[in-house]
């Protein structure tokens, strides 16, 4: 073959390289788009489609769409939040957004004693010997370094704190409710030991603790403070009124499902959502896939959230349903997507 003609022959090669490459990237493209629109549905609505189509069609759409839609949703391209104007300036500095959780029935307890730790408030079950409630707040700026993690131990002020070895060997990680870097970092050593009392601690399973629980507490420590000022969290867990697990050799209640609700406010615009967590999640999955309006979870844990909020905002901000977990600032995303490998 002449020179002439292998030239000739290496420019069609590189042509038709780069059409293939131009459609491979386009079907790529298209694929993720599709994949992040399905993934936005409410989570019943995927549930439904997952069981209506087979797994190789679903799976790699879930796959997809949210991982790359975990990252269009941080720089805010994809989804919605729940947010609503308010005419009342944010308590700054409190603890409590617009009061604490009231008992509305079952399947929350009706022995609740209220803990009150200074920068955080615990709803303890001495039944239970756990929390069903914990609320905090998370200002701005972190002016502590992290610093040596303190030992769990037994509250001697509240009845029925369990030890820190009835948990061992039981499966279950002491899963703080208030955490312990944002309440370290924000309000110093002190506070921190306080969140490694007993009383602060519910059994959750590894999985849970150390994947998606700690992926929402990183979010509102590190991310979504710097972007949105002081945020204020709810936590809570859910136990079976009927027929309760408890930790071996022990009466200490295992919850089936935990939830956090997260609130902040920019000028007068609040903006609010909720995410529950079964016991048995799996490592690795996606908190906006738990996502659910608050108003469903007061029916399912039997509490009324934000009671002190007038009607006018508490209706639609508690009825909304968001399609994604809440924007960060462009410059941290680098951060959230180290965290998430580092913890896949």
């Amino acid at each position: 073959m002449s020179a002439k003609r292998r030239r000739k022959s290496k420019r069609n090669s590189r042509k038709v390289s780069l059409r293939s490459g131009i459609v491979l990237l386009v079907l790529a493209v298209a694929f993720s788009a599709v994949s992040v629109w399905f993934v936005h549905h409410p989570r019943r609505w995927i549930e439904r489609k997952c069981a209506d189509y087979p797994s190789f069609v679903t799976a790699p759409l879930l796959s997809v769409g949210n991982a790359v839609g975990d990252i269009t949703d941080g720089f805010g391209w994809t989804g919605h939040d729940a947010i609503y104007e308010y005419d009342v300036e944010a308590p700054a500095g409190e603890v409590l957004f617009a009061g604490a959780p009231r008992r509305t029935g079952s399947p929350a307890p009706n022995d609740i004693i209220t803990l009150d730790r200074g920068e955080f408030i615990v709803g303890w079950s001495p039944k239970l010997r756990h929390p069903v409630w914990c609320a905090y707040h998370v200002a701005k700026e972190a002016r502590y370094d992290v610093g040596t993690r303190p030992n769990f131990s037994k509250d001697r002020n509240v009845f029925s704190s369990p030890s820190p070895s009835d948990y061992e060997h039981s499966g279950y990680d002491r899963g703080h409710m208030a955490p312990n870097f944002a309440i370290k970092t924000r309000y110093g050593d002190k506070e921190q030991r306080q969140t490694f009392l007993m009383s602060n601690i519910a059994p959750q399973r590894p999985q849970l603790n150390r994947g998606v629980w700690k992926d929402v507490e990183h979010r509102i420590a590190q991310l979504w403070t710097a972007r949105y000022g002081e945020i204020w969290v709810i936590v809570g867990c859910v136990s079976s009124p009927g027929n309760p697990e408890t930790i071996s050799g022990t009466d200490i209640d295992v919850p089936e499902q935990f939830y956090q609700i997260v609130v902040a406010q920019e000028g007068m615009d609040v903006r609010a959502f909720a995410v529950i967590f079964p016991q048995d999640v799996p490592y690795g999955t996606y908190a906006a896939r738990h996502l659910i309006s608050i108003d469903e979870l007061e029916t399912i844990t039997g509490f009324d959230f934000l009671p002190e909020l007038p009607e006018f905002i508490q209706s639609p901000l508690e009825s909304e349903l968001p399609s994604r977990l809440w924007p960060i600032r462009w410059q941290d995303m680098f951060d959230q997507i180290a965290f998430r490998l580092s913890n896949d």
